[in-house]
């Protein structure tokens, strides 16, 4: 009888995750994991940290060393392209035109960073950070005294800009909308890291779109509309990014600001599985569709998977949850905060460094964002997957212990 295949597109987390899985979910066949870097599955988020600061190198940001890899019996094509999928002779085509066949298939494609299309945008100096590469590209131009520009007031570029200025750097952050974090967090999170970034000595521009990158050869200055200009010799863009789609667009599957999954990570074909932030899914808690770019969505989203393929059906249920670290404080989200109507702050906005927003509708939790407040994150997870009451009164109080606040 032929040995089953999996083939694992993406040297993601989600597929790291996904070759330990399927051997602990009992799979006897075949793994093999095609990944376009030329490095095994890797942590991206010290990228814009401790590894862009080269306090690490590549081996540390490994999620997994070799050996696991080869105890689980995982076959690797790194540094090749994944081309088309031929959905009738279950075939992978890849970039050095060999085929791969399979019994079953698993996308875990991730993200790529969105572009700006603007003026001297391919200028020397200004850079994205997705991958190592990337970020070994950047790590020369990082220079005392210099100046650095982010574009984009997100967790990414506010990790750079904290990165580079404690660093020696002098930096600037251009962010579009409003307020910094405005799509992710409420003005109050906004206005917190705003005055932590500013007493760090970091320009934080807001209503800053950027028209322009201006320079000879290499960028000299960012233009933005308003006229404003900014001297830089350094430029980091982090503007979003765009889920890898393509392949499974190309096969025919079934595509929504994502690849569409169903609740056991099954696409529109059954023997094509999806994980991670290439995903579209539907979240039982929130009760709507969503994608999410977050680790632990790919870990829990590729232990569903697994489980599917080797015929145990495990639905995905699970409350986001994300970080950021930026200076000395660690951003700990549990839930999403879209569509909340009330919040209550524990702790001090405008002094200190610790501090937890807890965001609801009605009288529901939907999310909390706690800095440096461990107890806090881990009270607010609980108590939103028990759909807990909460003593809304005394949680704004930080002197109240949190199990005291639990009326259910």
């Amino acid at each position: 009888m032929k040995q089953q295949h999996c083939v694992i597109v993406g040297a993601s987390h989600a597929a790291a995750e996904l070759c330990m899985r399927l051997r602990k979910e009992g799979w006897q066949g075949r793994i093999t994991l095609v990944g376009e870097e030329p490095y095994l599955p890797y942590n991206r988020p010290p990228l814009s940290k401790t590894f862009l600061a080269g306090h690490k190198d590549t081996s540390e940001l490994l999620i997994r060393h070799e050996g696991a890899y080869e105890k689980a019996q995982v076959d690797f094509f790194l540094g090749v392209k994944a081309v088309s999928v031929n959905r009738d002779k279950h075939s992978l085509l890849l970039g050095n035109d060999q085929q791969l066949e399979y019994d079953k298939l698993v996308l875990t494609t991730g993200a790529r960073v969105r572009k700006l299309d603007i003026a001297g945008a391919d200028l020397g100096n200004i850079f994205y950070l997705r991958n190592i590469h990337d970020a070994n590209l950047i790590r020369p131009h990082i220079r005392q005294g210099q100046k650095a520009v982010i574009i984009g007031g997100g967790y990414i570029g506010l990790e750079c800009a904290a990165m580079l200025q404690s660093s020696g750097m002098q930096v600037t952050v251009l962010e579009r909308d409003q307020c910094i974090l405005n799509r992710v967090s409420a003005p109050e999170i906004s206005a917190f890291f705003t005055r932590i970034h500013q007493e760090e000595g970091i320009n934080i521009q807001a209503n800053a779109e950027t028209v322009a990158f201006e320079g000879d050869g290499r960028v000299e200055a960012v233009l933005c509309q308003d006229g404003k200009r900014f001297n830089a010799d350094l430029v980091i863009v982090g503007v979003g990014v765009i889920p890898n789609t393509e392949l499974a667009a190309e096969a025919g599957l079934a595509v929504n600001n994502g690849i569409q999954v169903n609740e056991f990570a099954e696409t529109s074909d059954p023997d094509i599985l999806a994980a991670g932030d290439c995903t579209y899914h539907f979240n039982q808690h929130y009760q709507r569709w969503m994608r999410l770019e977050s680790i632990q969505n790919a870990v829990e989203q590729a232990e569903v998977a697994a489980a599917t393929i080797c015929g145990r059906r495990e639905a995905y249920d699970a409350i986001p949850w994300f970080w950021s670290d930026q200076f000395d404080l660690k951003l700990q989200i549990a839930g999403l905060s879209t569509g909340y109507d009330n919040l209550i702050v524990r702790g001090e906005l405008q002094q200190g460094r610790k501090v937890a927003v807890f965001y609801f509708a009605g009288e529901q939790l939907l999310a909390v964002d706690a800095v440096n407040s461990p107890q806090e994150f881990l009270f607010a997870k609980r108590a939103m997957a028990q759909h807990a009451d909460l003593d809304r009164e005394r949680l704004a109080d930080a002197d109240v212990p949190m199990r005291e606040l639990l009326l259910n």
